[in-house]
C-alpha cells in the first residue's frame, strides 16, 4: 500500500496526519507512506524528523486584508497557485500512491483535488467543530470524509459520506512512560512539573503571563516548567525572563517548539495552554489536568467551545484571553497544585472525554475504501 498525506500550517494539521501515519505502519509494516507540503511549512522539520519521503509544493493563502504587505503576499498566492495542480499531478505520478489523505492546510488542496480528478481514492480528516475552508471545498470530491466531532459533519455539506471518528491521538502519546520521562527531563520525584505552549507560533499574552508565572513559582514554589515560546515569542519570552532575573534557571526548561510532546505530556502535572482540537484530544488521552486560554483570534470561535469539552466535566479550568491577568494565572495554578487530589479528580475526568479509537475507525474505513471496487468516480469538477 502506498498512501500520500497533504497537509500543512499548523500543528494541529500535521500532528493527526503522523498519527494516521505510525498507524498505518504500524498495520502494514510494507505500507509506503509519503507526505506532500510547503519546505518552508513547519511540516517540513516535523516529516523529517520521523523519516518520511518529502515532496515540496508551495501553497499559500489569500490574505482579505489589502495592506502593502498582503498585496505582494496575495501575488506570490496567485503564482503558486498558478503551478500548484500541475506540481501535485507530478507528485503524484512519481510516488504513484494507492491512496491520498488530506489533513487540512491549504497544501492540502491541490494535491487531493488533484488525486480526486485522477480517481485515486481520497480522504479528508477535519479535526474542528467548524471546518475548515480548503476542507469544505474538497469534502464534495474526495470518497471519504473523517470529522472529529459531530458538529462538523452538516457544516462539511456531505454527511452521506463523512465519519465521525475524533481526533487521532499520536500513539506515543499513549504509550509514554511517566517516571521515564520525569527523568529524562530532570523532573525530581515528587516535584510539581508544569507544562505551557501557545500554539506552534506562540502567543504573545500567554508569553507575557507565563513569564511572571515563572518568576512567582521560581520565588515561592519549588516547580519544574517547561514552556515552549512559538516562534515569535523566543525574543520576547527571553527578555522577559532576563528582565525577571529568571534566565537559565534550572527549573525553567524553554523550547520554541514542543517536538516531544508525548514526554512533555507524561511528565506534567498541570499543563497551561490553548485549547485547539489536537491538543484538547492530547489532554485527554494522557489525561492530564490543564488550565486552558481559548485563541480569540480563530473562526467561529472555535477553541472557546473545544475547551467546554474539557471544562464541562472538571478537567480543566476555562479562563478567556480578555480575563486573562497574570494574578489570575498565579492564582489558578497555587490552588490547582496546592492539594494533588485536585490535580488527580481533574486527570481523570479528562481521561473520561477522551476517544482513543479514532485511529482504529480510521484505518478501517480506509482499507474499506481501497478494497470497494464500487467507489463512485469523480467527476472532476472544482
Amino acid at each position: 500500500m502506498r498512501v500520500l498525506i497533504a497537509a500543512g500550517g499548523t500543528a494541529g494539521h500535521i500532528n493527526p496526519a503522523l498519527a494516521i501515519a505510525a498507524y498505518l505502519k504500524e498495520r502494514q509494516p510494507d505500507a509506503e507512506i509519503a507526505f506532500a507540503g510547503r519546505r518552508e511549512g513547519m511540516e517540513y522539520g516535523l516529516v523529517q524528523k520521523q523519516g518520511y519521503p518529502f515532496y515540496h509544493i508551495e501553497v499559500q493563502g489569500i490574505q482579505r486584508s489589502l495592506t502593502p504587505h498582503n498585496i505582494v503576499r496575495n501575488l506570490k498566492a496567485l503564482w503558486y497557485l498558478s503551478s500548484a495542480g500541475r506540481k501535485s499531478r507530478r507528485i503524484l505520478r512519481d510516488f504513484a500512491p494507492d491512496l491520498v489523505i488530506g489533513t487540512g492546510g491549504y497544501v492540502s488542496g491541490p494535491v487531493v483535488l488533484s488525486a480526486a480528478r485522477q480517481g485515486i481514492p481520497t480522504a479528508l480528516h477535519e479535526q474542528n467543530a467548524f471546518p475548515g475552508v480548503t476542507n469544505k471545498i474538497l469534502a464534495k470530491q474526495v470518497d471519504a470524509v473523517f470529522a472529529a466531532m459531530p458538529d462538523a459533519v452538516e457544516k462539511l455539506g456531505v454527511p452521506h459520506k463523512t465519519i465521525v471518528t475524533g481526533n487521532p491521538v499520536r500513539p506515543e502519546i499513549l504509550r509514554a512512560d511517566r517516571e521515564g520521562a520525569r527523568a529524562k527531563l530532570g523532573v525530581r520525584p515528587g516535584q510539581i512539573c508544569l507544562l505551557s505552549f501557545g500554539g506552534s507560533l506562540g502567543a504573545r499574552t500567554i508569553n507575557q503571563v507565563v513569564a511572571d508565572l515563572a518568576a512567582w513559582h521560581i520565588r515561592e514554589r519549588d516547580f519544574f516548567h517547561i514552556h515552549a515560546t512559538g516562534s515569535y515569542g523566543v525574543e520576547l519570552f527571553r527578555d522577559l525572563c532576563q528582565e525577571k532575573g529568571i534566565l537559565g534557571d534550572s527549573r525553567l526548561l524553554v523550547k520554541e517548539y514542543i517536538d516531544d510532546m508525548a514526554s512533555c505530556l507524561a511528565a506534567a502535572d498541570l499543563v497551561i495552554s490553548r485549547s485547539g482540537a489536537i491538543t484538547i484530544s492530547e489532554l485527554a488521552a494522557a489525561g492530564r489536568a490543564s488550565v486552558l486560554i481559548p485563541s480569540p483570534n480563530v473562526a467561529e470561535n472555535h477553541q472557546y467551545y473545544n475547551a467546554l469539552e474539557l471544562s464541562r466535566p472538571g478537567a480543566a479550568v476555562l479562563i478567556e484571553e480578555k480575563e486573562l491577568t497574570s494574578e489570575k494565572l498565579i492564582e489558578t495554578v497555587d490552588r490547582l497544585t496546592g492539594d494533588p487530589a485536585v490535580l488527580a479528580q481533574m486527570g481523570a475526568a479528562a481521561r473520561g472525554c477522551a476517544h482513543l479509537n479514532s485511529l482504529e475507525k480510521i484505518y478501517s474505513h480506509l482499507e474499506k475504501l481501497l478494497q470497494d471496487d464500487r467507489r463512485p468516480q469523480s467527476d472532476g469538477k472544482a
